[in-house]
């Protein structure tokens, strides 16, 4: 799930960003009032109905483009149960449907693999319906089939839990705060320049301000990341066995055991919280070792 948060992320602050630029362009050539009077006052409520529409609208189309994203950023190869797949490529195919109806979903996701010496899996999409597993030719190799289910299951759980839709409101919510501070900021710091210069210093600090609220605005969006963790590997559990799901996570904790390469960009998305400090609240999952004890408990 770290890659899917990862990408959503990212989408999202460039859609923002995007969204921002056209309006300010459309503003400025057809002399549109904006958000402050001929005062200079701010018009609170036309400035949050404002960012309302624009966080929501940013968060809505991240999603919308999370699934073909996510196919182009990480070259995964879709695994069409109609061609002329290799045995591996259709137990897995299989194994994901057969996990899809156990969780009683309607339309089958989308299952693919990606090439990378990572083990990972993530699940995305804008619906249950669009939905899109895929994992790593890494996992493949080095995780044992009881493994790979339990990485499948937990990957079906957030699917089944319609969790990019339940992220995708929080990340709304999230953009309407970044935009609207971001705005206020803006005009605060024009006020401090030439009037001449104020509109270029306004355009440029806004771009600046909302790239930084978004980043501080992700460690929220991180830490409902990890709270959802805990429940999608519950539904892991349900879907494939507690002992497989128990068996998947203390496998990604032996890879990152067996492997020195911790600083490595690929370690980071084994699904540990190997962080302190600040650095924690940016990660997208809680420890393994909590991860497990949790799992055992229940």
């Amino acid at each position: 799930m770290g890659r899917r948060i990862l990408m959503f992320l990212l989408t999202n602050i460039l859609v923002l960003t995007t969204i921002v630029i056209i309006w300010s362009i459309i503003t400025s050539f057809f002399d549109i009032g904006g958000i402050t009077n001929a005062q200079g006052e701010i018009s609170y409520l036309t400035l949050g109905i404002f960012s309302l529409v624009v966080g929501f609208t940013g968060s809505f189309i991240s999603l919308a483009m999370s699934r073909f994203m996510a196919k182009k950023m990480m070259g995964v190869k879709v695994l069409d149960p109609s061609d002329n797949l290799s045995t591996a490529e259709r137990q897995l195919v299989e194994r994901v449907h057969r996990l899809a109806r156990a969780a009683g979903l309607m339309h089958m996701p989308e299952v693919g693999i990606y090439q990378s010496r990572e083990v990972n899996a993530f699940a995305t999409g804008p619906t249950k319906k669009r939905s899109l597993i895929a994992v790593s030719s890494g996992l493949l190799q080095s995780m044992d089939e009881d493994a790979v289910e339990g990485v499948l299951a937990h990957e079906m759980a957030h699917v089944s839990n319609g969790d990019m839709v339940t992220m995708t409101l929080l990340q709304g919510v999230v953009n309407t705060f970044v935009v609207f501070l971001s705005r206020v900021a803006a005009i605060i710091v024009s006020r401090f320049v030439r009037e001449e210069m104020a509109y270029v210093v306004r355009f440029a600090a806004i771009i600046i301000f909302q790239i930084l609220f978004s980043i501080l605005g992700s460690i929220v969006v991180m830490a409902f990341s990890r709270y959802r963790e805990y429940h999608a590997d519950r539904g892991g559990a349900d879907l494939a066995g507690k002992d497989k799901m128990i068996h998947a996570l203390e496998s990604l904790k032996n890879q990152v055991a067996a492997d020195d390469r911790h600083d490595d960009a690929a370690i980071q998305t084994l699904k540990i919280n190997g962080k302190s400090g600040l650095a924690s609240l940016f990660s997208s999952h809680p420890d393994l070792d909590e991860r497990i004890a949790r799992l055992r408990a229940k």
